[in-house]
C-alpha cells in the first residue's frame, strides 16, 4: 500500500483511540486494561499469521528483540499513557506525543549515527512550538496543580519509551525482521509483561463489563493496536522514526477534537495557533526532498 495511505490510516486511528482510552480506565485498573488489549492483539494478530501460513517460529536471537519491543512499546508505554489519562484530559496526553518526531530523530543518531536532518529538525521545532501553545494554560497552572504535573511527567515517560520502541523496530527493520509475525510475538510478550507486572504489584483483577467497556476494547484492540501498528511500523521502515513520528502530530488534532466533543476541552487562540505551527512542521518534514539537501547539517 502506498506510504501516505498507511500514515494517514494510522493518524485517523490513533487520533481516536485516546478517547477509547479513557472508556478503560474508568472500568479497569491501568495494570488489567493494558495487558488485556494487547492479550487480544496478540491472538487476533497470531490468528491471522495463521489463516494466511505465516509461521510464528522465530530464532531466539530475533526473540529478544521483540521482547524488548514488547515490553517498552506494548507494555510501559501504554501503563504511563493510561495513567496519565486519569490526570488529564485524553487530548492533552496525545499533545505530548507531537514531540515524538524531535525524540526520536535525536535517538536514531545515538543509536545508529543517523545523520540530523535540517528539515525534520526545523519541523520538529515548530511541533514543539505548537505543543508550548497549546500548553500554555496549563504551564500557568502547573504550579499549583500537582494532579497536571503528575500526568505530564507520566505522558514525557510514555514518549520516551515508545521512542525506544521506535529505535527496536527500526533495527529489526534493518535485520529484515518485520511483518505480521513479530508484530503478533511482540504484543504477546508485551501482554506477558504487563500480566507479570499486574501480579507484582497485587492490582485487583475486577473489571466493570458494560457494552462501552467491550467496544472500546475490542476497537483498542484490532484497530489502535493491530491495524495501526502494522501500518506504523510498515512507515517507519520505509521513511524512517522521526518522519514517521509525525503520525503523533496529526493523530494529535484529530484528539484534540474529539477531546472537545466528549471532555470539554477548552479551546483557545492559542490551541488554534498551535495546531497551525504544528501541522506546519509536519509539511515540512515529510515533504520529499533529494538527499543532498535531506542530509545536510
Amino acid at each position: 500500500m502506498p506510504t501516505r495511505f498507511l500514515f494517514f490510516a494510522a493518524v485517523a486511528i490513533w487520533g481516536t483511540t485516546w478517547i477509547a482510552i479513557t472508556v478503560q480506565i474508568d472500568a479497569a485498573a491501568p495494570e488489567v486494561g493494558v495487558p488485556l488489549r494487547f492479550t487480544l492483539a496478540a491472538l487476533a494478530a497470531a490468528a491471522w499469521c495463521r489463516w494466511r501460513g505465516i509461521a510464528l517460529a522465530l530464532p531466539w536471537r530475533t526473540q529478544r528483540w521483540l521482547i524488548a519491543l514488547g515490553a517498552a512499546g506494548f507494555c510501559a508505554s501504554y501503563l504511563l499513557v493510561y495513567h496519565a489519562e486519569r490526570y488529564i484530559v485524553s487530548g492533552l496526553v496525545a499533545v505530548g506525543y507531537a514531540a515524538m518526531p524531535l525524540v526520536n530523530m535525536v535517538a536514531e543518531r545515538g543509536f545508529f549515527g543517523t545523520p540530523l536532518s535540517r528539515r525534520v529538525t526545523a519541523g520538529g521545532l515548530l511541533g514543539l512550538a505548537g505543543i508550548a501553545l497549546i500548553f500554555e494554560p496549563e504551564f500557568a497552572r502547573a504550579a499549583t496543580d500537582a494532579r497536571l504535573m503528575v500526568g505530564a511527567l507520566l505522558t514525557a515517560l510514555a514518549v520516551l519509551a515508545s521512542s525506544l520502541a521506535n529505535m527496536v523496530v527500526l533495527r529489526n527493520h534493518r535485520a529484515g525482521v518485520d511483518g505480521w509475525a513479530p508484530l503478533a510475538l511482540a504484543m504477546g510478550w508485551g501482554a506477558a509483561a504487563g500480566w507479570v507486572y499486574a501480579a507484582a504489584i497485587g492490582a485487583p483483577l475486577a473489571i466493570r463489563w458494560s457494552w462501552p467497556f467491550a467496544l472500546s476494547l475490542v476497537y483498542l484492540a484490532l484497530a489502535g493496536s493491530v491495524l495501526a501498528f502494522a501500518a506504523y511500523y510498515v512507515v517507519v521502515g520505509r521513511i524512517g522514526t522521526a518522519r514517521a513520528a509525525y503520525v503523533g502530530v496529526m493523530s494529535t488534532v484529530v484528539a484534540l477534537v474529539i477531546s472537545t466533543l466528549f471532555e470539554g476541552y477548552d479551546w483557545r487562540w492559542t490551541t488554534a495557533v498551535g495546531i497551525l505551527l504544528a501541522v506546519a512542521g509536519n509539511v515540512m518534514a515529510l515533504q520529499r526532498k533529494p538527499r543532498s539537501v535531506e542530509s545536510g547539517a
